[in-house]
Parts: C-alpha cells; sequence; structure tokens
C-alpha cells in the first residue's frame, strides 16, 4: 500500500527530538503537577500545622489586642503592620515553599527542564480566529473536553463522598472550644487535600503516558522527512560519492608521487604491482609505498621504468603483499626471508653490472608460513 506522504509513520529521530526540545516542544503533564502542588500543599498542613497554627494564632491575638490609642499612632500602626506581615508569612512559608519545589521538580518527571528562546518568540498564527475554531472542534480538542469532564466528574464525586463521610464532624465543631475547632478544622483540611491529591495523582497516572504518546506521535515523520534529514546531515548521496572519488584520486596521487623513490617493484608480472622501500638506519623492515592492480599495476610499473627503479617478477610474492600489506605498512615477518632475498639479489645484479660480471642467478623465493603462494 503506497505510503501516505502527509501522515508521519516513522518514529522520530534523534535530530527531530533536538530540533522540537529546541523549539520548546515537550511532553508536559498538568495534571502531573496539579497532584504534587495538591500532595505538598497536603503534606505541608499535616506536618507544619501546629507551626502554622500558632503564628495565626499570634496574628489574630495580636490583631485584637491593639490598643486604641496604637491605632492612631502612625508608627505603631505602621509596626503593627509589620508584626501582623511576619506572622502571616511564617505561617504560609512552609506551605508555599513546598508548592514552589514540586512545581520546578514536576516538569522533571516527563520531558524535564528546558529554556528555549523559540518559544518566547510571538506566534502571530495563532491570533488567527478561524485557526482557533479548528483547534477547538479538532479531534484532540475533543478529547480535551472529555478530559477535562472526567476530571471534573471524578473529583466531584471524592469531594461529594468526604462531605458526605465529614459530615457529622463538621457539623460538630460549633459545640466544640474555638482552639479544638481550629485543630479539628485543620486536620479535615489536610485530609482533604490529601484525598484530592490522590484523585488528581490517578488522573495524572493515565495522564502522563497520553501525553508521551501524543507527543512522540506529533513528532512522527514520514520516509521523505527522513531521507531529507540524511541528505542535510550526511550530504546527497552523489555528492558522498563524489568526495569519495576524490579521496581516493588524491591517496592514488600520493602513492604515485612515492614510487620513484622506492628500492624495487616486485610484479605478477601484469596483474599485481607493488612498491618497496628499505632504509636500514630508519626502517626496520621494507615498507609497502605504492600497490595496485590492472590499470593501477600499469601504472607503478611505468613510473619505474622512467625513474629507473628496478622490477623483479615474483607472481607469488607480488600477491602475497598485495593481499596482506597495506599501504604504508612493514611487510609480516613471513616475507622477510622472501624480500630479503630479491633485495640481496638487485644488489649483487648492480655489482655484477659495476664491473661487468655474470648476471647472479634469480633467487628461489622462500615464503613464509601464512603467505599467499
Amino acid at each position: 500500500m503506497a505510503e501516505n506522504e502527509h501522515e508521519g509513520t516513522e518514529q522520530a529521530t534523534a535530530r527531530r527530538q533536538e530540533r522540537a526540545r529546541e523549539a520548546g516542544q515537550l511532553p508536559r503533564s498538568r495534571d502531573l503537577s496539579s497532584a504534587a502542588v495538591l500532595f505538598c500543599s497536603a503534606l505541608a498542613l499535616k506536618v507544619a500545622a501546629p507551626f502554622s497554627g500558632g503564628q495565626l494564632r499570634g496574628l489574630l491575638g495580636n490583631g485584637l489586642s491593639i490598643p486604641r490609642v496604637h491605632t492612631l499612632d502612625d508608627s505603631q500602626a505602621l509596626a503593627a503592620i509589620g508584626s501582623a506581615a511576619a506572622h502571616g508569612l511564617a505561617a504560609c512559608a512552609p506551605v508555599c515553599a513546598l508548592c514552589l519545589a514540586a512545581a520546578v521538580a514536576a516538569p522533571l518527571a516527563v520531558g524535564g527542564w528546558n529554556f528555549s528562546l523559540k518559544a518566547l518568540a510571538p506566534d502571530f498564527t495563532r491570533l488567527n480566529p478561524m485557526a482557533g475554531f479548528g483547534r477547538m472542534f479538532s479531534a484532540r480538542g475533543a478529547v480535551e473536553l472529555a478530559k477535562a469532564f472526567l476530571k471534573f466528574l471524578l473529583i466531584a464525586a471524592v469531594a461529594a463522598a468526604m462531605l458526605w463521610h465529614d459530615a457529622p464532624t463538621l457539623a460538630a465543631l460549633g459545640g466544640l472550644p474555638a482552639q479544638e475547632a481550629l485543630l479539628r478544622a485543620a486536620a479535615l483540611i489536610g485530609d482533604a487535600f490529601l484525598v484530592l491529591a490522590g484523585s488528581v495523582a490517578a488522573i495524572a497516572a493515565i495522564d502522563v503516558p497520553w501525553q508521551l504518546w501524543q507527543h512522540a506521535r506529533r513528532l512522527r515523520m514520514t520516509r521523505q522527512e527522513i531521507r531529507e534529514e540524511m541528505k542535510e546531515s550526511e550530504g546527497a548521496p552523489e555528492t558522498r560519492g563524489r568526495i569519495r572519488s576524490i579521496q581516493r584520486e588524491l591517496a592514488r596521487r600520493r602513492m604515485m608521487a612515492d614510487v620513484p623513490r622506492a628500492d624495487v617493484v616486485v610484479v605478477n608480472p601484469t596483474h599485481y604491482a607493488v612498491a618497496l622501500r628499505y632504509l636500514e638506519s630508519r626502517m626496520r623492515a621494507p615498507v609497502v609505498v605504492a600497490k595496485g592492480m590492472d590499470h593501477v599495476a600499469a601504472r607503478i610499473r611505468a613510473l619505474a621504468e622512467e625513474h629507473q627503479v628496478p622490477i623483479f617478477e615474483a607472481p607469488p610474492l607480488a600477491r602475497a603483499l598485495h593481499r596482506h600489506v597495506e599501504i604504508g605498512a612493514e611487510i609480516p615477518a613471513s616475507l622477510y626471508v622472501a624480500v630479503a632475498q630479491v633485495l640481496t639479489y638487485l644488489a649483487q645484479l648492480r655489482h655484477a653490472r659495476r664491473y661487468g660480471q655474470a648476471a647472479p642467478s634469480l633467487p628461489a623465493l622462500e615464503l613464509g608460513t601464512g603467505a599467499e603462494t
């Protein structure tokens, strides 16, 4: 079946995810943040209730005990306002601190922290009323509306169940002493917060996987988009092939430039050619400076003849050198004897020609174990 080019079917690549993150597009769950804030509020009310209650009691007592004469004195009035503000801030500090910590830490669970300047840039397309109506009446908008309605029903049901369960206790608060009634009321509020936080946490447990799936679905790519991204990051196949061709040509030119400095070129005689160089004072063993097959071998032989580099026909040795030794590498120990025989023969040949002696006989090359024969 033909692929739908307008609907992504492939998982987003790492580059696509990175771009989305740079644009501020991350999975987020508002329900998770709400559950974290509610739970921390309930925890703060439970743990810090005595401290916060004492601060509020002090605030109320100080406010009701201000003498009339102090209310007419500006300096005394300002001192009273400062004291009331200090008590109020101290009472709210535990709840505010834990709520702030929860609001900051909650995004770490889904998507992590992210700061993007692109997300702060104005998007005037959102001012289009038609696009806004399209979002409202889209499938995603319908899903969000259904989620909001279900959350409302769940929280309303939980709240109604709590009120029904605690109705006798709430009715009895009016008959208790003020201090005991305040403590009972604070305990009821803390329990209510915990239950509501549990309800929102249950919603968040469903919403977090949904948001992750939705985010991954929005970032899906078509195969054509993946191909275009690969072209951007790695270049078009034609360009890569051209680059590799140029690299091979440059390497071949460097290799050919080393042929005139070789000590000998071992040939097949027509299919293989391997140029060797050996400096006893600098090298532990002879080094392959050039090698090739067919037309490259012919070019190596032509350069060797042009620069009067000795050419030695030894098919088994040429094949072994071409197969087992890379350019710029020393010959293996298994070929030491054979190459030494070639170099010794060439030295003897030069000596015989210099002094008009008979040419030495060709050596019977000895290839070591593991070398190609």
